[in-house]
């Protein structure tokens, strides 16, 4: 049986907290210890000093201040211990912690990998067998392939968000930042994903002419991400808008939907690498929690912020800020 995600948490901290408190217990009868050692010693020497001799009283004024460094040096090393210690396990606890999290999440990319991967194939294999087995009428097999170029569609955008996460990352992917008229860019991703997604009403508000500098292909993705995201969460009958405006110095470009909204306290992780809120076993949506990860890093690569906010009184808007540049 597998354990999950809570019990391997709770395994780890219970042994972290029985370590810590083993080794605090150590470095307290370590301290006991030697002041008991300090304190036998201090006896001795005073017991030596006899009473008669000249000078007594400096010779035992001199006994007790060496106690007393002593007890200062057991306790100042014993703080600077304790201080390295601590420091120490907060910082082996974060990092398990991080380290177990981490791993939780690329579990859940593999699952929805698999599916998404597995979930294209099938259909188009599905289809193209239907296709060479049957004798069809022209209008199901325009339907069926349609829906087989739907799918290998999906599976390419898939491909493409996994390597280019992995080129952004990793420093490999060279950007060619050029004068480009976003306007234009915007216009051709909107009736692209009209192309793909015929069941669903996708809609634009986008000013004419609104130039920024930047990565083609990447600010592509970027908004073709964000619009297949909005439809992913919101309802199939309700439409999805994409705004484009320019307010001076900047261009504005907005994504709304009108579907469950996401919650205050979710707004900044779903832009990390993986997040998914959820379990994977159960989720009904698709996705691999690189979509928003690889807009915020395009984002960040265009000199530009995103960030969610709520769509009154229901649904989101992606809202991603770029630098205009003027046309001369």
């Amino acid at each position: 049986m597998k354990l999950t995600f809570k019990h391997r948490l709770m395994i780890v901290s219970t042994v972290y907290w029985v370590l810590l408190l083993y080794i605090l217990s150590a470095l307290l009868w370590w301290f006991i210890a030697l002041n008991h050692q300090n304190d036998a010693m201090i006896t001795l020497k005073l017991q030596e000093v006899e009473t008669g001799t000249p000078n007594y009283l400096n010779k035992v004024a001199d006994i007790l201040q060496e106690k007393q460094r002593k007890t200062a040096q057991y306790i100042g090393e014993g703080l600077t211990f304790l201080a390295v210690i601590m420091i120490g396990a907060a910082y082996v606890y974060r990092a398990t912690r991080r380290q177990i999290k981490l791993s939780q999440q690329q579990q859940n990319f593999m699952m929805a990998v698999t599916h998404e991967l597995k979930t294209p194939i099938a259909v188009a294999q599905l289809n193209l067998e239907t296709l060479q087995k049957r004798k069809l009428e022209p209008a199901v097999q325009e339907k069926l392939l349609s829906n087989t170029l739907q799918e290998t569609n999906r599976l390419n955008t898939l491909c493409n968000n996994i390597l280019f996460t992995a080129q952004l990352e990793s420093g490999q992917y060279t950007t060619s930042p050029q004068k480009l008229n976003l306007s234009a860019l915007a216009d051709a991703c909107v009736k692209e994903a009209v192309n793909r997604f015929p069941g669903r009403t996708i809609l634009q508000q986008i000013s004419e002419n609104a130039y920024v500098m930047g990565e083609p292909l990447l600010l592509q993705m970027l908004i073709n991400n964000l619009i297949e995201n909005a439809l992913k969460y919101s309802p199939k009958a309700a439409p999805v808008v994409l705004q484009l405006t320019m307010q001076a110095p900047h261009v504005v470009v907005e994504v709304i939907d009108v579907g469950t909204g996401i919650a205050a306290d979710e707004k900044k992780k779903i832009f990390r690498k993986f997040y998914r809120t959820g379990n994977e076993n159960v989720r009904s949506t698709k996705g691999t929690g690189l979509g928003l990860y690889l807009c915020k890093k395009i984002a960040q690569q265009h000199r530009a912020t995103i960030q969610a906010l709520d769509n009154l009184p229901n649904g989101s808007i992606f809202k991603v800020i770029f630098p205009l540049v003027e046309v001369v």
